[in-house]
């Protein structure tokens, strides 16, 4: 099974999801793919097993997953300040693996009947959508 973990910005959500995931399932491949270098280089602290930056490699890597995971914006062209192209999220879109986005009412995206919780509690729900697909 290969996860891949997507992240911008700062990475800092990205990094969180590669290190949980990492701490109960370390036999799982992880490619973190960042939408620039800063996030990608805190998703490899985070313990990811492998890492790209760029469009072409988020597009390859979302052909290639059998889970994608990271916040909503990754989904929605221009999202994560700009970070995320239209053929991005399409790629996202048109993949067949599971994707597991994260609600963060963020970059004008607001999501109807999602609860208002603390990023962390985000990352836990997260986190049991993955060990059910396991």
């Amino acid at each position: 099974m290969k996860i891949i973990v997507i992240d911008g910005q700062g990475g800092n959500i990205g990094k969180q999801l590669v290190k949980s995931i990492k701490d109960s399932f370390p036999d799982i491949l992880i490619r973190a793919i960042g939408t620039n270098s800063t996030a990608t280089a805190n998703m490899l602290k985070g313990g990811a097993d492998e890492a790209a930056t760029g469009e072409n490699a988020f597009i390859v890597a979302c052909r290639e997953a059998d889970v994608i995971i990271g916040p909503i914006g990754i989904a929605i062209a221009d999202a994560l300040l700009g970070e995320v192209s239209p053929a991005m999220a399409k790629a996202v879109g048109q993949s067949s693996a599971k994707k597991i986005l994260i609600p963060l009412n963020k970059c004008d995206v607001l999501v109807p009947g999602v609860e208002e919780k603390s990023t962390g509690e985000l990352l836990d729900d997260a986190l049991k959508m993955i060990r059910a697909i396991i």
